[in-house]
């Protein structure tokens, strides 16, 4: 009888991302989630599933083993503290950054050098705080779940801390990216355990991921 694999990824592009590296891998997903409503799709392979969850979980369903392996993004594992999963290969997709973006006008380099307190809004939370603390800035964090742009138009906040790709969005809403904070990229994460019981069935694929995302 033949190991099962449980493969955790998110929607999107994430999701567009990753089929060519499980293609190189021999794993051909046989639905689209844009078109299904499973939440657990089913492979050329019967021994491999992939579930679908939200991008933000993929870390804790592979920490507790729902699922082997999956793909998150640097900006979730930051956030999630990594607990209980190897990262063995930065797959290099869903390239983007985080950064610290304020209305245009704004005078942030005054407002951090001056030491005031800035309203921060934010998803990242942990990745926010630990960036102030290291300049010495004291912020109150404010913590939102869409639509970030918002958040100083309305006078919500001072700054946000968000994922930018092309910076389009933040032009639009006539805000201004004052600072970076890191480059992001999608990351294989696997499960500690299943690494080590699974090993003969997870260390092929982890190795045809790594091939085709340095090509």
């Amino acid at each position: 009888m033949l190991t099962q694999l449980t493969l955790a990824l998110s929607k999107g592009r994430i999701f567009e991302e990753t089929l060519p590296l499980l293609e190189a891998a021999g794993i051909r997903v046989t639905e689209d989630p844009e078109k299904s409503r499973k939440l657990i799709l089913a492979t050329n392979d019967p021994a491999i599933r992939v579930i679908i969850v939200r991008a933000s979980d993929v870390p804790t369903y592979v920490q507790y083993g729902a699922a082997d392996l999956g793909v998150a993004g640097k900006d979730v594992l930051h956030e999630h503290g990594g607990e209980g999963l190897y990262q063995p290969v930065d797959l290099d997709i869903a390239k983007c950054r985080m950064s610290v973006a304020v209305s245009v006008g704004f005078d942030y380099a005054n407002a951090v050098r001056q030491g005031a307190r800035l309203r921060v809004a934010t998803k990242y939370t942990e990745t926010a705080r630990q960036h102030f603390a290291s300049k010495g800035v004291h912020v109150d964090l404010i913590k939102l779940y869409g639509s970030m742009e918002l958040a100083p138009l309305v006078g919500l906040s001072d700054a946000i801390v968000d994922l930018v790709s092309t910076g389009s969005t933040l032009r639009a809403n006539n805000l201004i990216e004052v600072e970076h904070i890191m480059d992001i990229s999608s990351r294989l994460v696997v499960n500690q355990a299943a690494l080590k019981m699974k090993r003969e069935r997870l260390q092929p694929i982890v190795e045809a991921f790594e091939r085709a995302s340095k090509k």
